[in-house]
């Protein structure tokens, strides 16, 4: 188990290219989440990413594709809960491929620290248009009682509505990264909103 994730910002991107984009502007822990692609296209596209990971120095995090992200060798695996259901933890551990699971209640907090992961995430702070969520805004008070609830060591990610201004607010809560994906992607300047999240949040 780390007791430290590779960068404070933590972009969620679409498609390999943002790997490489936000990778080159200093970006160092992004997860590729794709959805709805055939098998072909989603292996060729986790290739890319991977790809663009290597030139940047870029830890890169797979959404939900754990046998993809054992077969490819991928840093991190992202385990949202109802994919805890079938995750083969065991095999992810074996490939020494370090895993993070999603949080949005007290109930899986508790599940998800059943099983040791590498850091907890816990969202949405902010509501969030991108995914249709049951949750109500968890808000920066949730995020310090998370702290508290798994300790100091325990790695914690802060998801959900995040924006540029919000971020340090979420770091000073407890967070280790704080991860976003419409203010990097859906941004007119992607590479320079990186250079701005790592200055207020730090390297």
């Amino acid at each position: 188990m780390t007791s430290r994730l590779p960068s404070p910002i933590y972009p969620v991107v679409d498609h390999p290219r943002w790997v490489d984009r936000l990778g080159a502007a200093g970006a160092r822990f992004i997860q590729l989440r794709l959805k709805n692609l055939d098998p072909e296209t989603l292996r060729a596209q986790v290739i890319e990413g991977q790809e663009a990971a290597v030139r940047h120095n870029v830890r890169l995090v797979l959404n939900d594709y754990w046998q993809l992200a054992i077969e490819l060798g991928i840093d991190y695996i992202h385990i949202g809960q109802e994919d805890l259901d079938t995750a083969d933890l065991d095999q992810i551990r074996a490939a020494r491929i370090a895993f993070g699971i999603s949080t949005h209640s007290h109930e899986e907090l508790a599940r998800a620290l059943s099983v040791a992961p590498d850091y907890v995430a816990l969202g949405p702070i902010w509501e969030t248009k991108l995914k249709k969520m049951i949750w109500d805004p968890q808000g920066v008070e949730k995020l310090a009682e998370w702290r508290r609830l798994i300790g100091p060591d325990m790695p914690l990610v802060a998801i959900g509505g995040i924006t540029l201004a919000r971020a340090t607010s979420c770091i000073a809560a407890g967070a280790d990264s704080v991860a976003a994906v419409s203010d990097f992607i859906a941004s007119d300047t992607p590479e320079a909103q990186v250079q701005a999240w790592l200055a207020s949040c730090g390297h």
